[in-house]
């Protein structure tokens, strides 16, 4: 069997030429190589160890089900399990509904994602960046900062439930366009058609991807790749002019001081000036000059010069526009036009949104406007002129700040006589049974968190006041645990430098409270390391995992040539350590361990040492 990665290097090659098209692509899913680089790539994240609506999690995965799964697949008796709908909470206080897919359909998903990401990737838009390698919603706000530059009116995009109106015809028409292979299209129909169960309940899926599912984000980015291409279409007939009409008042004023300098302000008449006049002189031409500079040199409202700019990420996108309201609105228009009559999508008329730039667009948590800042700058003759341009700024919301505190428990807020908020830190009554490190290890990822990911933003230095909140809500913790006023927290775990001690094979080593502050910093934008939306797959290379399943000998009582079995824990933690086998699981630092069958049920039976 050929290595995957070679596989999906030979299809990468062929993307870019649209006239390709993929056949045998199928077969690649009888490889088991294949599913050893999908478990390589999924089984780290914890929603595996929870059951699917076949009872099965990722704890006793082994070559021998990696076979039957292969052969289930070869005989196309495969078909995936309905996947258990789970609700988790949307900032809105709605639910939004998730599916959990058993871990044999995740491999056989994480398999076929691995193709067609193969496939698309390298033909998807620049102006994408949800779901991507290397790209995040750090990417994509830093393009809006780069290319948004003058725009005066904003187009918001909101499609109605997008994730869950997915058309599957639409769908695997699109993917048709490129894949000649009738079995792996009806393999990608099965995943799409699997349904859910909720309580104990089928209920079909007529439309959408199942969100949660390891699929769901390569085919979302496929489907509205078409509307990007739309959209990039669109700009090239909808941009004119190359530059802006001169600025009238501009010119005027101009042609006025040329022509003092040039005649009155002459050098040879400037020689014969007294100093009284010299300093007149100077002064009518300050005055002109101070005129000059309350214009643009060239027509900010010019007609025959629009520009549209847009950017996506996921089923959010942003349109800037320089031109008229009306042409944003005939943007919005024909861009609902499309989404309907090719996509099978409906735009919110509600929620899509016409701003002025000026004001402030909301677009991936971040507040988004244009703003002049009076600088100059120099034009290609070294005179120095007024930016004509707005620039973009990037905002942190209060309101996001403020309601992350308030989600944590660290802060309550009163309203005082005159309507004022009142801010009040509070201990959080849910960590004081936690141990002192456990308690500032997560104080610290919630600060570094949010700091991360509005580090781009033009006002960041707001968040020192979440970060003192943050800080004495933690001293009220610590106090409410130790029953000691926050003055004598601080004399246990510094006054200055407030910090936990613990143990390690080292010695003592110590972690203190987060101290770096809150300045803007744009450093390793790119690597695609922030996203709203978490990923539910890692770029992770492949490890010894495939080594350790092919040596065939067990790792606790060292049979040989045996089938083997992954016994996984959730966290390493959660081992008290007690048993031989969780103190060789905690040396290694590993959550898994290749079992023989025997051992792997004496294991669960309680009766391994």
């Amino acid at each position: 069997m050929r290595n995957p990665n070679d596989v999906l290097s030979s299809l990468s090659k062929n993307a870019k030429n649209q006239s390709y098209q993929y056949e045998r692509l199928y077969r690649n899913l009888y490889n088991p190589e294949f599913f050893l680089l999908a478990y390589q790539k999924i089984y780290a994240n914890e929603g595996n160890i929870t059951a699917g609506t076949d009872g099965k999690t990722i704890d006793g995965m082994g070559m021998e089900r990696v076979n039957r799964l292969i052969e289930s697949l070869k005989d196309h008796s495969y078909q995936p399990n309905p996947a258990k709908r789970q609700y988790i909470k949307k900032k809105n206080g709605k639910m939004r509904p998730l599916g959990i897919p058993s871990f044999d359909d995740k491999l056989v998903q994480e398999v076929t994602r691995m193709i067609l990401e193969s496939i698309y990737e390298p033909n998807f838009s620049n102006l994408s960046h949800g779901f991507r390698p290397k790209r995040s919603c750090h990417t994509a706000l830093m393009h809006i900062q780069r290319n948004f530059t003058g725009v005066k009116w904003f187009v918001e995009g909101d499609i109605k439930g997008f994730f869950d109106n997915i058309d599957h015809q639409t769908m695997v028409g699109i993917l048709r366009k490129r894949i000649k292979d009738e079995y792996f299209l009806g393999l990608i129909w099965k995943l799409l058609k699997a349904g859910y169960l909720e309580d104990w309940k089928f209920h079909n899926t007529y439309s959408g991807t199942p969100q949660g599912s390891v699929i769901s984000p390569i085919l979302s980015n496929i489907y509205l790749n078409e509307f990007d291409r739309y959209v990039e279409e669109y700009t090239e007939k909808f941009n004119k002019g190359k530059v802006r009409e001169g600025n009238r008042e501009y010119r005027k004023i101009m042609s006025r001081i040329g022509t003092l300098k040039h005649d009155r302000y002459s050098k040879e008449n400037w020689e014969q000036f007294s100093d009284e006049e010299k300093a007149n002189a100077k002064l009518h031409l300050k005055g002109l000059y101070g005129e000059l500079y309350q214009y643009t040199r060239t027509d900010p409202m010019d007609e025959g010069y629009r520009r549209l700019v847009y950017v996506r990420y996921a089923d959010d996108w942003l349109c800037g526009v320089i031109g008229s309201k009306s042409d944003a609105e005939a943007i919005k228009a024909d861009f609902k036009e499309f989404l309907s009559q090719k996509l099978r999508l409906e735009l919110s008329d509600e929620k899509t949104l016409i701003t002025n730039a000026q004001d402030k667009a909301r677009f991936l948590g971040y507040d988004i406007c244009a703003y002049v800042d009076g600088g100059f700058i120099k034009d290609k003759n070294g005179r120095k002129v007024r930016a004509r341009n707005s620039k973009i700024k990037l905002l942190v919301p209060h309101e996001k700040w403020q309601k992350k505190l308030t989600d944590y428990g660290a802060l309550k807020i009163k309203i005082g006589e005159n309507g004022k908020e009142i801010y009040h830190p509070v201990h959080r009554a849910n960590l004081i049974r936690n141990d002192d490190i456990e308690i500032l290890t997560q104080y610290n990822a919630e600060i570094r968190g949010l700091y991360n990911y509005y580090r781009l933003a033009n006002n960041v230095s707001i968040l020192n006041t979440f970060g003192y909140i943050m800080k004495k809500s933690m001293f009220k913790t610590f106090s409410a645990k130790y029953q000691l006023h926050v003055s004598g927290v601080r004399k246990k775990f510094g006054r200055k430098n407030f910090g936990v001690q613990y143990k390690t094979k080292a010695g003592v080593k110590i972690v203190y409270f987060y101290d770096k502050g809150f300045r803007k910093d744009r450093t390793n934008i790119g690597k695609g390391e922030v996203d709203l939306i978490p990923r539910l797959y890692g770029n992770t290379t492949r490890t010894s995992f495939a080594a350790r399943l092919k040596a065939c000998q067990c790792e606790w009582c060292g049979a040989e040539n045996v089938e083997l079995e992954i016994h996984h824990v959730k966290k390493l933690k959660d081992l008290q350590g007690k048993k031989t086998w969780e103190k060789r699981m905690i040396a290694r630092k590993r959550k898994t361990m290749a079992l023989c069958k025997a051992c792997h049920t004496k294991l669960h039976a309680g009766k391994l040492d």
